[in-house]
């Protein structure tokens, strides 16, 4: 049997190095989705503890919640919010020794640090899948086009742009697919920090532009 001492120091060691994680924080969210899938996509700076970017596919563990907020979101363009308690981000990467399952959160209608009203509080988030999880480099880097991961498989999809320069914008869209369209990533013609136009982005989805549906999270602030 292990001695009080030696645990005791053991639990200190194992406090120490969840201290000492860099992405230890609270990690703001937008959340997306409807019936085909629930979606949250942290929202990156770069700096730690934000400077990574990294998608979501999630599920509230209340089944009433869950059906209820699939209901309100389902792919339509208002902004929600997902403010979580605090954890470690490393432990959604791939290789993570232990695996974050699920988190407290509210659920927020509209930007939880901007005026948004919670709508679902102390929600259990679990997760079902890391989508992407990237690290953000904060050197200063231009780029000539813009990519777009492509999330869902269905008719109702959401296009994400990949933050891969400096300054750059996080953009989240909603859009119709046609039947059997492909799930590729997308690329356009970068122009500074403005929004591609729904022609430009019907374009490289060889689509009608009123297919795209309007976007649900544009911010340039904490990518500068």
């Amino acid at each position: 049997m292990m001695k009080a001492s030696t645990l005791f120091a053991a639990l200190l060691l194992s406090g120490a190095a969840f201290a000492t994680d860099v992405t230890y924080g609270e990690h703001g969210m937008a959340l997306f989705g409807g019936k085909d899938g629930l979606y949250a996509s942290h929202l990156p700076m770069f700096h730690a503890p934000h400077d990574y970017q990294v998608i979501l596919q999630v599920h509230v563990a209340d089944a009433a919640t869950d059906a209820a907020l699939r209901r309100r979101l389902d792919g339509k363009t208002a902004l929600w919010t997902v403010a979580p308690e605090k954890f470690e981000l490393s432990r959604l990467a791939p290789q993570a020794s232990t695996p974050l399952k699920q988190f407290k959160a509210d659920l927020v209608l509209g930007h939880f640090e901007q005026g948004g009203k919670t709508q679902y509080a102390a929600s259990t988030i679990v997760v079902d899948k890391v989508i992407m999880y990237r690290k953000l480099s904060p050197e200063q880097r231009a780029s000539g086009t813009a990519t777009y991961t492509q999330i869902g498989n269905g008719k109702q999809r959401y296009l994400v742009k990949q933050i891969d320069s400096r300054p750059d914008y996080d953009h989240i869209l909603s859009y119709r697919a046609a039947p059997g369209a492909a799930t590729d990533d997308i690329t356009v013609i970068k122009q500074d920090l403005r929004q591609p136009s729904p022609a430009e982005l019907a374009t490289a989805l060889h689509t009608r532009s009123d297919a795209i549906k309007g976007t649900i999270y544009f911010y340039t602030d904490d990518l500068k």
